[in-house]
């Protein structure tokens, strides 16, 4: 057992020992030459790579200084955060290779930082390259500008189309490295988890048509190229033109955001752009494009004037042409009303027609719809109906429809009459100048040849209504209502939304007609409905005078006759029987038979414009008295204005059997 013992012993000192001094001996010969370390040193940095095999190593730019240097200590502001998160991965590893010096801490040399300020660029350019001739992450960057800056990030949205512009803050003071600061932003740079600035906003957001404009805009670029000499003598690049046209204008149609196009719109525009970039190599003659470009900049334009020209008539047309709901209404009222015995054709209260304690409105209309919002309006806000009375004025065609319109919806406790104007036979040729030029075959040739009308520059004021004598019969308020002291004239294109007592309570200071003034525009001035150019008008007006608003006129009628408002009227009407003193309509007459003879009211009583201003103070809206649609946009036509309507058809029932039977809705 001991002999066992002691060759264990020995075994094992051999197996501890021996290694010991094996590598005793072995260290000591790696120190022995002193110049065994340099050589390694030497053979390494003698090591170089040759440019030729580093081709594939596209990202990173080689090193070939024999000293390594420090690494640079980046900090990233907060927007670096935000912009690198929200770009693509590739542009990612291009802006992380990008130093600006307000974000870089380093202790190298000058000489060193300018090397690597170029290396860096030279990195972000490839990078750069990489990305606009690849599989397309991102648009190319002509199709929103000329150049992507290293400020600017594109963030290209394929869900909905949008783009939207990150823009680096590049205006932040460097910090100073191995402060707290430094050390808090570094921290929460470097967590993927961490909450996104409050502060961070997206700026120059592009309007949600940017694509759709971006497509039209290569579709100029493609036809003025299609036009140019150079590449006409080409015929595969006129042939692959001609394809992204067709193509171009097929994605298109008719869409007008970009939430519109269809999915390959993406696809297309690159391609097309692609096309572009080998038309904008072939042409190099600028003067040929500038003057394409002109050329088709004057054809526009006059294509523009065709067409608002077009658009103009078309509007007048849309306007003054009846409504086939409102053809309807009158002849079912009409049927209805020879159904009534005589006895069931009369009105209630008709002893206060001519009471001249009450208040008195005038209304001179064809349109039943229109003459039932004007009362309904008007009664509901009175503070007391049974004070208000309603003289209706229309032509024969409508007197029996619109006696069963109020027979069948009277006006509450308020009275109501309706006459004929044909039944007015003290109103004739021999009386009334202007119905004398009415009648004659110049006027009746002037208001009806369509094939003058497109070439009309006044052609709003070439419209037939006003041959019809209820317009004019305004000038004869006196001899209409004999027995009656003051009149409240309205027209049937307006809207009462509060109570109009008021009005009868106004001193006009001897004047005939009360109105509201317009003279916050040029246009409502004299000069622009009078012809100052004859002596007649120059003499006797002033062309810069206000005018005023005829819809809703408070007219004392004892002052009318004292002053002998009507023979002013027939006098100036003698005298332009040639129709050259004035712009056709009633207003151009009232502005003058009313000169100096006008009470301006104040103008809460009367806001206008709800017919074609599309910008009226809503304001001025809620606190006038009278709202008036006065234009073409009428609210019981479709070319309306959509948000003044519903002032207009809460008065309307549409529930009513008539109006459902006529297919009127709102």
């Amino acid at each position: 057992m001991i002999g066992v013992r002691n060759i264990v012993v020995v075994l094992l000192c051999i197996t501890v020992v021996a290694p010991i001094l094996l590598y005793t001996d072995r260290l000591g010969s790696f120190e022995s030459p002193p110049s065994t370390k340099r050589d390694f040193i030497e053979d390494v940095s003698a090591f170089t790579f040759n440019s030729a095999d580093s081709s594939h190593l596209n990202l990173l730019p080689q090193e070939t200084s024999t000293v390594l240097k420090e690494p640079i200590g980046v900090v990233y502001a907060d927007d670096d955060w935000i912009n690198r998160r929200n770009l693509p991965q590739a542009l990612q590893l291009a802006e992380s290779r990008e130093h600006v010096s307000a974000r870089v801490l380093s202790t190298t040399t000058e000489e060193d930082q300018t090397e690597k300020d170029s290396n860096i660029k030279l990195v972000t350019d490839e990078t750069k390259q990489g990305i606009q001739g690849g599989d397309g992450n991102l648009e190319k960057a002509d199709t929103i500008g000329e150049h992507v800056s290293g400020e600017d990030a594109i963030d290209v949205d394929d869900h909905d189309g949008k783009l939207s512009k990150l823009t680096h803050d590049t205006t932040e003071e460097p910090l100073v490295k191995g402060t707290v600061l430094e050390q808090q932003q570094a921290t929460e740079t470097s967590g993927g988890n961490k909450k996104r600035p409050e502060t961070y906003k997206q700026n120059d957001q592009l309007p949600s048509d940017a694509r759709v404009q971006q497509l039209k805009d290569q579709l100029i670029q493609a036809k003025v190229f299609l036009s140019l000499p150079v590449v006409k003598t080409n015929p595969h690049l006129t042939r692959e033109l001609r394809l992204r046209v067709k193509e171009i204008t097929r994605v298109v149609g008719e869409a007008t955001k970009d939430s519109d196009l269809p999915r390959n719109a993406k696809e297309k525009m690159k391609a097309m752009e692609q096309t572009l970039l080998k038309g904008k190599q072939v042409q190099d003659d600028c003067a040929a494009s500038v003057k394409k470009l002109r050329a088709m900049i004057h054809s526009t334009e006059e294509q523009l004037h065709v067409l608002k020209k077009q658009t103009l008539f078309l509007t007048q047309l849309t306007a003054k042409t009846l409504p086939k709901g409102l053809h309807c209404l009158p002849l079912r009222l009409t049927t209805d009303y020879y159904k009534l015995n005589a006895s069931q054709q009369q009105f209630a209260n008709q002893e206060k027609l001519e009471d001249p304690k009450l208040y008195h409105y005038a209304l001179f209309s064809d349109n039943i719809l229109a003459t039932a919002v004007v009362v309904n309006s008007t009664v509901v806000n009175a503070k007391d109906a049974t004070k208000h009375v309603f003289h209706v004025v229309t032509d024969r065609l409508n007197y029996a429809a619109m006696r069963m319109w109020f027979l069948g919806n009277p006006p509450g406790k308020a009275t109501i009459q309706v006459q004929n104007v044909e039944d007015f036979t003290w109103l004739n040729a021999s009386y009334s100048p202007v119905l004398k030029q009415l009648a004659s075959p110049a006027m009746i040739d002037y208001y009806f040849k369509a094939h003058r009308a497109t070439s009309d520059s006044n052609l709003k004021y070439r419209n037939p209504k006003y041959l019809s004598i209820l317009n004019h019969l305004r000038f004869y308020l006196p001899e209409v209502f004999p027995k009656l002291n003051k009149v409240l004239f309205l027209d049937d294109d307006i809207v009462v939304q509060k109570d109009l007592t008021g009005l009868w309570s106004v001193d006009l200071k001897g004047n005939v007609n009360g109105a509201v003034e317009t003279c916050g525009e040029s246009f409502h001035r004299f000069d622009r409905y009078l012809n100052f150019s004859n002596p007649l008008i120059a003499k006797n007006f002033d062309p810069r005078a206000c005018g005023w608003a005829y819809g809703m006129n408070v007219f004392d009628l004892v002052q009318w006759k004292r002053q002998k408002i009507t023979e002013v009227y027939h006098n100036w009407q003698n005298l332009n029987h040639d129709r050259q003193l004035w712009k056709l309509g009633t207003l151009p007459p009232g502005l003058i038979t009313f000169w100096k003879r006008t009470f301006p009211l104040h103008r809460s009583w009367h806001v206008l414009g709800l017919g074609y201003n599309h910008n009226v103070n809503q304001k001025e809206i809620e606190r006038a008295a009278v709202m008036h649609y006065n234009g073409n946009m009428k609210p019981w036509l479709e070319i309306s204005i959509p948000k003044f309507r519903s002032y207009w058809t809460k008065y309307v029932n549409y529930n009513h059997v008539y109006l459902r039977e006529c297919n009127i809705n709102p």
